[in-house]
């Protein structure tokens, strides 16, 4: 008897579910692969349309710590009853004319120190020349001003691309001046109404978070606040300790060093070594080898009182970043970035680090409760009572 279709339907059976054959580690890698090849190529995005617009993000970055500086400044003018407009315009042209001035005192104290220290650095090969010739190497003259001349020809035979170079350097200047154009005029939003473009800003987010999302917000940038205040005090220590040591030991060009230095230490640890390099380098080609170890002991003193004293204590509570993260952040920005990315890249990283920790932690704290030029715990209190005594610990640890 031959059975009707749907018993024939119903006697067969069902496909095997694969999903159970595979092991369960398998499917787990399997997961977390997936998961983390989107998370890779959406940062590759990130990292690519920030590169794109460089020419955009990096004056405007720039402004906000610029901001972040300057923001105490035209509070504390409000409060004395002056204009926010008013305020904010005799900060800017305060912090213009200042750095301004820190410049050009800079360029023309190097220009008008440069013949000394050029007229150095030849008596200095001279002596070299003379080593050579008549210390251990016994090197010939003829070999010298064979090596010379052909220092010299290889500089004649790319003569174009130098030119090409300068052609370059020209059209960086101009990019430069564009970019410096609308840092300032980014930078006279950011202080006249920087808490308005926040929460024009914080209205793009779904209203269950966004309360959250705002205090996040005002805790980073109380972080870049607490960070840029702690930064300028630690460059102005590192350039006066590094500056009276150079004056001590009797180097050219104290004046201008200092500077180098005090500048270079806004971008940590790489900065300060690249200007205690700097100094060390002008301190062996103008008095020697003994004045330049001298000079290479106080900038090591001084990187040593930065680390253990100053950076536990103005950056300890109010930016808890571990070392070996800041000088990630620092390779990760220079290699994405060039001297703008790896200058910026602390900054992010302090905004970042109190704003996901205050996500991530439940709170009942308000928006207008958190003081961002005043605030001094960046974060939500038990997580910061908690990282404060690891934090220490760690910059304290030798």
């Amino acid at each position: 008897m031959t059975r009707s279709r749907g018993e024939q339907k119903s006697s067969r059976k069902p496909p095997a579910d694969v999903t159970s054959l595979v092991p369960t580690g398998l499917r787990v890698s399997a997961a977390l692969s997936w998961r983390f090849i989107v998370i890779i190529a959406a940062l590759y995005v990130i990292v690519w349309l920030a590169g794109y617009f460089s020419h955009l993000i990096v004056p405007v970055a720039i402004a906000l710590l610029l901001a972040a500086l300057m923001a105490p400044g035209v509070d504390r003018l409000v409060q004395w009853k002056v204009p926010r407009g008013a305020a904010a315009a005799i900060v800017m042209v305060l912090g213009i004319a200042i750095v301004g001035g820190l410049i050009t005192f800079v360029i023309i104290t190097f220009s008008n120190g440069l013949p000394q220290l050029q007229q150095q650095v030849s008596d200095s090969l001279n002596q070299i020349r003379d080593w050579l010739i008549t210390g251990p190497l016994h090197l010939r003259t003829q070999q010298i001003q064979t090596f010379l001349d052909n220092a010299i020809g290889a500089i004649q035979s790319n003569q174009s691309a130098i030119t090409q170079g300068a052609l370059t350097t020209a059209a960086t200047i101009g990019e430069i001046l564009t970019g410096l154009l609308l840092t300032m005029f980014v930078l006279i939003f950011f202080l006249y109404d920087g808490p308005g473009i926040w929460t024009f800003i914080a209205r793009g987010v779904p209203a269950r978070v966004r309360r959250r999302v705002d205090v996040a917000g005002r805790r980073g940038f109380a972080a870049l606040v607490s960070y840029v205040r702690a930064t300028a005090a630690v460059a102005l220590v590192d350039a006066v300790g590094i500056g009276v040591g150079l004056a001590v030991v009797g180097v050219p060009l104290v004046i201008p060093l200092s500077a180098l230095v005090f500048l270079s230490a806004f971008v940590p640890i790489i900065g300060a070594v690249l200007a205690g390099t700097v100094a060390v380098l002008v301190a062996l080609v103008a008095n020697g080898l003994i004045p330049a170890i001298v000079v290479l002991a106080i900038v090591i003193g001084v990187m040593q009182l930065e680390s253990h004293v100053l950076q536990p204590w103005l950056l300890g509570r109010a930016v808890r970043l571990h070392p070996l993260a800041v000088v990630l952040a620092i390779a990760a920005g220079l290699i994405s970035g060039g001297i703008a990315g790896a200058l910026l890249a602390v900054p992010l990283l302090a905004v970042l680090n109190a704003g996901v920790k205050s996500l991530l932690h439940e709170d009942e704290t308000e928006p207008a409760e958190i003081d961002v030029l005043h605030e001094q715990e960046t974060e939500a209190p038990e997580v910061a009572q908690r990282s404060e005594d690891d934090t220490q610990a760690t910059w304290e640890r030798p």
